[in-house]
């Protein structure tokens, strides 16, 4: 199965109040392990890039603005996207830039129906932990020491990892995953079985101390001092 974990980076919070897409970065998982493509794109947000905002993610206006439209590019992101499900963390938000940017070019907007979102997994998963990136990162011992800002295609490169972690780690689809039909649920059922063997009955022994135990143990809790069990004043 392909699945798309994606990114992104903005000017702001409300692409109502005028906030804009400004980075993309998507990674391709195919059977829930990356392939190695991806798509990545920065765009001219034709407006001033807020202080907080830059402080974020590091990208200036200065940076931004010899850099193309989303528009020109938006044929091709929704080609890299195809119809597979879109994983994001704090989903919502990414989908709502994205089909905010969508419609601004004429697009159709991503079906939400298609959305994966990593912190709902993560509320699940571990109630009242910190579900930031940051935090998840360390729960599931994902490196992120070379992540000094946010950045769509890196945060999107550390979102696989966690997802694949999240979802059962690289080990889910081993084992018999490979044979299908009949044959394969049979096979699968055999190996699940026991394989038990009869043995001989033997009579259970006895556990009681022996009389010398008893008096070793008497011995040892007169000497003890003040004992938590002795409440006499």
């Amino acid at each position: 199965m392909r699945e798309i974990i994606f990114d992104t980076e903005t000017t702001g919070f409300d692409p109502k109040a005028g906030d804009r897409l400004v980075e993309i970065g998507c990674v391709e998982l195919i059977d829930r392990r990356e392939t190695g493509v991806t798509f990545h794109a920065y765009f001219n947000p034709e407006r001033d890039m807020p202080a907080a905002a830059e402080a974020v993610h590091g990208l200036s206006i200065q940076f931004l603005s010899d850099k193309p439209l989303f528009a020109t590019r938006a044929d091709e992101l929704i080609e890299f996207l195809g119809d597979a499900p879109l994983v994001a963390h704090n989903a919502v938000f990414d989908f709502g830039f994205v089909n905010a940017e969508l419609a601004r070019a004429g697009r159709p907007g991503l079906d939400m129906t298609r959305m994966c979102c990593t912190v709902q997994m993560a509320r699940k998963l571990h109630p009242g932990a910190k579900h930031n990136l940051d935090a998840l990162c360390v729960r599931y011992g994902i490196d992120r020491s070379h992540r000094v800002k946010h950045g769509a295609l890196l945060d999107a490169e550390l979102l696989a990892h966690l997802y694949i972690e999240m979802t059962g780690g690289r080990q889910i689809g081993l084992g018999l995953a490979a044979t299908s039909g009949p044959a394969a649920t049979s096979l699968a059922g055999e190996a699940a079985r026991p394989t038990i063997q009869a043995r001989a009955f033997r009579e259970p022994r006895p556990h009681a101390a022996t009389p010398a135990e008893i008096a070793r143990h008497t011995l040892f809790v007169a000497a003890l001092n003040q004992p938590l069990w002795d409440d006499s004043p």
